[in-house]
């Protein structure tokens, strides 16, 4: 199993309930490779010095998340130079129009219209070929990356087509609870630090948790009660979401719950819940954020781990395209 998450901003509570949460759990069943999507970042405009400081700061999120580097292969993506050479490779076996109706192109082309660059139009074919160096079975993704799987199904198959059983064809796992929360002030669209104010990170102190929710968007009817209905009350529902993955309660037994109170009661508990589930998350990482070593030492060993990997299956694409070994 493979995953990886861009360091272009802090980590959040959707990244932890989505991806890496979920991840931490499966460590007895896959043989897991966590990254720092670093070469990713760049199809838009970093700061140098914040993106080498985010990248570690990641590193010491995974693990205060639960991923052990011992069981789990952690490492930053532009440690592994296996991942930009498969992706030139597979650049020549994607075609123009696969690209140009990928969703995330359009977006970001909209959004960044002053920086529309080739590494933005060609990010999905880094990504195909992030996975398919590891051979993984599972790629654990939200709702909406499940395109960027398709698309490296698409030019996996293609290839293997060409030159015989090469890569193998993985699936996208999209994980039951938790898979899309959305903006505390914008449930019609998924959490981001893009809105800082609906978006809690996990470094946040208990104070800023408890303040984003208390601001929380509800509902403008006035039934002022906890009901699920994705569409007519979006923000309760999301509340609701947040709250049965980090309690493992259901829809019904948080309805039952909450009988008779309001809204205002509701975002505290929902509040205080996710201050108990993020609090030692962030004090870890405080910790091993303060141990440059350490971390120094996790990435270095990943790295090698997965250049290991990584290079086998470079070194069978290379003399299946010819290139003289």
């Amino acid at each position: 199993m493979l995953s990886g998450i861009q360091p272009s901003g802090d980590l959040h509570l959707g990244n932890y309930l989505g991806a890496i949460r979920n991840w931490a759990e499966r460590v007895n069943e896959y043989e897991c490779y966590y990254f720092m999507a670093d070469l990713h970042t760049i199809t838009v405009r970093q700061e140098p010095a914040e993106l080498r400081k985010r990248s570690l700061n990641q590193l010491a999120q995974y693990i205060a998340c639960g991923l052990d580097p011992e069981k789990n292969v952690l490492f930053l993506q532009s440690h592994v130079p296996a991942h930009t050479q498969l992706a030139w490779v597979l650049n020549c076996y994607t075609m123009f129009g696969e690209l140009s109706r990928m969703t995330q192109f359009k977006d970001k082309s909209a959004k960044y219209s002053n920086n529309i660059n080739a590494g933005l139009f060609t990010y999905p074919v880094l990504m195909a070929a992030d996975i398919l160096l590891y051979q993984p079975d599972y790629v654990p993704v939200g709702e909406d990356q499940k395109q960027h799987v398709e698309i490296c199904r698409d030019i996996a198959q293609r290839f293997n087509g060409i030159y015989g059983d090469v890569f193998k064809i993985p699936e996208p796992l999209i994980a039951k609870t938790g898979s899309r929360i959305y903006g505390l002030t914008t449930p019609d669209a998924k959490m981001s630090k893009s809105v800082p104010d609906g978006c809690v990170f996990l470094m946040d102190s208990p104070d800023d948790i408890r303040r984003k929710f208390k601001r929380a968007v509800t509902d403008s009817d006035r039934e002022n009660c906890i009901r699920y209905d994705k569409v007519n009350k979006p923000g309760v529902a999301n509340l609701m979401n947040i709250y049965s993955t980090l309690t493992g309660k259901s829809m019904p037994e948080i309805e039952a719950e909450f009988a008779g109170g309001g809204y205002g009661e509701f975002k505290s508990a929902v509040a205080e819940t996710v201050v108990s589930a993020l609090s030692p998350i962030r004090e870890e990482a405080q910790r091993l954020i303060a141990d440059k070593a350490y971390l120094d030492e996790v990435y270095r060993k990943g790295a090698e781990q997965a250049s290991y990997v990584a290079g086998k299956t470079l070194r069978k694409v290379y003399k299946k395209v010819g290139f003289y070994q």
